[in-house]
């Protein structure tokens, strides 16, 4: 196989999704807890990279197989399969070198860590399988948007910023006796969600942008994604309200001095991300207007990440 066609059978410039909530999740730690292992930020770095890479080849590969509609552009042009004639066997076996490397440094973060990450782990890799596999995948019912948004906005911020701190006792699952005891500090664990609530809207909304664009192909091939469900105007109108709603949480986390005050300078992407809104709302396909959905979430979550980032530095000459 080709780079080329490995990069697009897994799609690289969408890895984004998952590197940009694990950069945020890595800074919040450094940030928060002035904690950060560089071993630990190693293996999962090449763990979430690699399992990322085998959903998203799954996805296209089950696409492959249960298409229905085999001509257009998602089919001929958007899928590395079609477009560059991949055999089966050949897909098959990048996918599980992929799984085979992803699930390695996994077991090895979670021996240099402790349970906690090996049990969120084992389930985010299994909602990561079933996204695509199986009889009913998460792929083809109205529940993606928010499958991706939590699990890839949240929990990847999570472990992420967990890896760092697992020894500070924010977390603790004790087995005494046959009493099995999870404890956790709430107002850490809350204070983490709501830095998480950008990037849950941003990549919620990449998989709503995805599936409005796509809705006359997934009815013909019998993907009923939640556009569908709803209707094209009202997955409109929320891909739009969940930009507000990460707004309006960047304030709440300066309000509560989650994040040091200077990340209200996010708020000023909301100019650029209205006129993508409103891009989008007048044309959707993939081919044209889907980017605009990554590009909001990059400036976004990417300006929240480097001025969090400016903050840890004036910390450190005591400006802040």
């Amino acid at each position: 196989m080709r780079l080329g066609s490995f990069l697009k059978l897994v799609e690289i410039k969408t890895k984004i999704a998952s590197m940009v909530p694990f950069m945020l999740g890595t800074i919040y730690a450094i940030y928060r807890f002035n904690a950060f292992n560089v071993k630990n930020f190693l293996l999962m770095f090449i763990s979430l990279l690699s399992f990322d890479m085998v959903t998203t080849a799954l996805n296209n590969y089950f696409d492959y197989k249960r298409a229905r509609k085999k001509e257009g552009y998602n089919y001929e042009q958007h899928n590395a399969i079609v477009r560059d004639k991949l055999t089966e066997p050949m897909v098959i076996t990048v996918i599980l070198v992929l799984l085979g490397i992803a699930i390695l440094f996994g077991v090895l973060l979670y021996l240099n860590t402790n349970i906690i990450v090996l049990l969120v782990g084992a389930i985010s890799f299994a909602v990561g399988i079933v996204y695509s596999f199986g009889p009913l995948p998460i792929s083809r019912m109205p529940l993606g948007e928010v499958f991706s948004g939590f699990f890839m906005g949240f929990v990847i911020i999570f472990v992420s910023a967990f890896v760092h701190i697992y020894d500070r006792n924010i977390i603790l699952l004790t087995l005494e006796g046959q009493w099995l005891s999870l404890r956790l500090n709430a107002m850490e664990v809350l204070a983490l969600f709501a830095f998480a609530v950008p990037a849950v809207c941003g990549i919620a909304n990449i998989m709503l942008a995805n599936n409005i664009c796509d809705v006359d192909d997934d009815m013909e091939n019998k993907r009923y994604t939640l556009p569908i469900y709803i209707g094209k105007e009202k997955a409109l109108w929320l891909f739009e309200t969940l930009y507000y709603i990460a707004f309006v949480d960047i304030i709440i986390l300066a309000v509560f001095r989650i994040v040091s005050p200077i990340v209200l300078l996010t708020l000023l992407v909301f100019i650029p991300v209205r006129r993508n809104i409103g891009l989008f709302r007048k044309k959707q396909t993939k081919k044209d207007t889907f980017e605009l959905a990554v590009k909001n979430f990059v400036a976004i979550c990417g300006s929240q990440f480097m001025l969090v980032g400016i903050s840890i530095i004036f910390s450190l000459i005591n400006l802040f």
